[in-house]
């Protein structure tokens, strides 16, 4: 993909401000020019909320003694039902709740049982408290904050998220990285979900708000909604590619054409954006 693409300046921002979790900006000494903004996606960009989902429904499989059943790929099954009704959620089609219920509806038929509605929160309940116990951050975390830190002084850091906000930012307070961010932004709490440019243009307005603003950049592991939602509301998106996944050829022309970057890692886009920013 083409490295080359404008970041988003304070020209950009959408008119308004998002609904957000904010704490004030670090004492950086203040740079010669606006320092530059890095935002990040927190489910498998941040967070590894993969790796947390496998190990807490495949020890909540353990609990409920459920069966193999032959063919059924577990982890792919629960990956499988959390996309088609977490996105149903994100669409406005379930609630927050209402998500959570199907998806354990969902999974408890496929091994033989049937949920009614108090049934299946209780099990998502269950389930949830294994799925919290795993979670972590991915080692190249720690060092990638530090790096930024070291090559772009007065970096500023932020969250856009697709969630609920007070359960991004308890994910975020139990992975001790409260303090890191400036703003936390999220769909749940803003009513408009990624890769809508609204979400990424209130996140910007939001920066402007508080300090001056150099250029913006934003690091998720989703395509589509993560690098290019955030490129085409004119900031510099960042595809973190974790899996070495292969887009779809439209995707990666469009990608291309915006200027989006790809990285294996956060080391990888870390350097990347100091070369850019810098």
């Amino acid at each position: 993909m083409s490295a080359s693409s404008a970041a988003a300046r304070p020209g950009d921002a959408a008119a308004g401000s998002a609904v957000t979790a904010d704490r004030p900006a670090p004492g950086h000494p203040a740079p010669s020019h606006p320092a530059p903004v890095v935002l990040f996606d927190l489910d498998d960009t941040l967070m590894a909320h993969r790796e947390a989902v496998r190990l807490g429904i495949e020890q909540h499989m353990r609990v409920r003694a459920y069966d193999a059943v032959a063919g059924l790929d577990v982890p792919v099954l629960w990956h499988e039902l959390e996309e088609r009704h977490y996105h149903a959620y994100l669409a406005g089609e379930l609630t927050f709740e209402g998500q959570r219920r199907a998806r354990a509806r969902d999974f408890a038929r496929a091994h033989g049982e049937s949920l009614d509605d108090p049934a299946a929160g209780a099990w998502f309940d269950e389930y949830f408290a294994h799925y919290r116990a795993s979670w972590s951050l991915h080692a190249d975390v720690a060092p990638s904050f530090a790096a930024l830190e070291a090559g772009l002084p007065g970096v500023r850091f932020g969250v856009i998220t697709n969630g609920e906000l007070d359960f991004q930012l308890a994910k975020l307070d139990r992975l001790g990285l409260t303090e890191r961010f400036e703003h936390v932004i999220a769909s749940g709490a803003l009513g408009v979900a990624k890769p809508d440019p609204a979400i990424f243009r209130a996140a910007v307005q939001r920066f402007a708000e508080t300090g001056p603003l150099g250029p913006v950049a934003y690091v998720g592991d989703r395509l589509r909604t993560d690098a290019i939602g955030a490129a085409e509301a004119g900031l510099l998106g960042v595809w973190l590619n974790r899996v070495d996944a292969s887009p779809e050829p439209a995707e990666a022309a469009l990608a291309q054409e915006l200027g989006v970057l790809e990285a294996a890692t956060l080391d990888e886009a870390s350097a990347l954006l100091i070369e850019r920013l810098g």
